[in-house]
């Protein structure tokens, strides 16, 4: 069963949205119970980093989310600022990540932006698979998707990055290690691109 975490952020009505065309059976988790018989998971996310993890804190199902990722090696996608609690710490906050993968999220320098609006990077931006493959099945040439973020994944291990995009100097833009997945861009935003990505992580 896909599973979308509801632990206040991210427009989870967007990812069953999709599903549903998709023809894939979704269900909206709120509580740990809920994540019971997940096969694979959504994690969305907006906003700032502590914010995100004291709603999934106060939520109840942080704990749930561990024993079904780390235990029971559940795939699990993160989006957004959920791709960026998936990691141990953020300089943009205090908390600790999950820690799913190792890392530290990272302000972008804005002194090194050539861009007029320099930050957020928002907006459409081309995406460059590292492997064939994945999430990114069909998607390995001219696949482009929808960012609004100002701090980007730094990842521990330069082998769980798949793929990078740039924004003054190339930046992770999908991790990925073991059942454990992150986007820092939009798929419920990106048309038939996001589509496909999100068809290909339901059937990895």
């Amino acid at each position: 069963m896909m599973t979308i975490v509801d632990y206040g952020l991210g427009n989870v009505l967007a990812f069953t949205n999709v599903y549903k065309r998709l023809n894939v059976p979704t269900v909206v988790a709120r509580t740990a119970a809920d994540l019971q018989g997940a096969s694979r998971i959504i994690l969305p996310g907006v906003g700032a980093f502590d914010h995100a993890i004291e709603l999934l804190n106060k939520s109840g199902m942080r704990d749930a989310l561990n024993t079904l990722v780390t235990d029971s090696a559940v795939p699990v996608l993160g989006i957004c600022v959920g791709m960026q609690i998936i990691t141990g710490s953020s300089e943009e906050g205090r908390l600790p990540g999950l820690d799913w993968i190792k890392g530290r999220v990272r302000k972008f320098d804005a002194a090194s932006l050539r861009q007029s609006t320099r930050l957020p990077h928002m907006g459409w931006n081309d995406v460059q698979p590292l492997r064939s493959g994945g999430l990114f099945a069909g998607l390995e040439r001219d696949a482009r998707f929808y960012f609004l973020h100002s701090y980007y994944f730094s990842c521990a291990n330069d082998a769980d990055i798949v793929a990078t995009s740039e924004y003054g100097g190339q930046f992770s833009s999908a991790v990925n290690s073991g059942n454990v997945y992150g986007v820092q861009f939009h798929p419920e935003k990106s048309h038939h691109f996001g589509t496909q990505l999100l068809k290909n992580f339901s059937t990895l």
